[in-house]
């Protein structure tokens, strides 16, 4: 007799609900207590990097401003107290602290895109405080 491949036994879900009657009671009680644990989908796996570039894109795409306004307005107020004689606390109007953090969060992603160039240039993806040093002693005393 020819031998014939067997196929190892394998439990399937219950797609048509419990076999066994002691099984239906569970199922009846997990019902009455709010359902049985519903299966959650599975969260989809994305590639090394996927969603960092995903992520570069909606950043490069937006317009609005990365830095929360209260932290930075904050900020603000106390560098101006520590620079001012006597640490006197002066006003800001809203529109002065709003361009304060354009410009600077415009400067900020300006030296984020020139040390990604110097460390593109020494073959890495990583950016290390080398290429932020980098970035900031070829950009000049003026745009620093």
């Amino acid at each position: 007799m020819a031998r014939s491949k067997s196929t190892p036994f394998r439990k399937s879900p219950m797609i048509g609900g419990p076999k066994s009657p002691g099984a239906k009671k569970t199922a009846a009680r997990a019902q009455a207590k709010g359902g049985a644990e519903q299966l959650k989908p599975r969260k989809r796996r994305h590639k090394p990097g996927e969603k960092a570039l995903k992520e570069i894109r909606a950043y490069q795409r937006s317009t609005e401003l990365l830095i929360r306004k209260l932290p930075f307005a904050r900020l603000v107020k106390e560098v101006q107290t520590s620079f001012t004689p006597g640490g006197l606390q002066y006003r800001w109007a809203a529109t002065a602290v709003l361009a304060l953090q354009e410009a600077a969060e415009a400067h900020l992603v300006g030296l984020f895109e020139d040390a990604n160039l110097a460390c593109i240039h020494a073959k890495r993806v990583t950016i290390m405080p080398k290429d932020m040093q980098l970035a900031r002693r070829i950009r000049g005393r003026l745009r620093e």
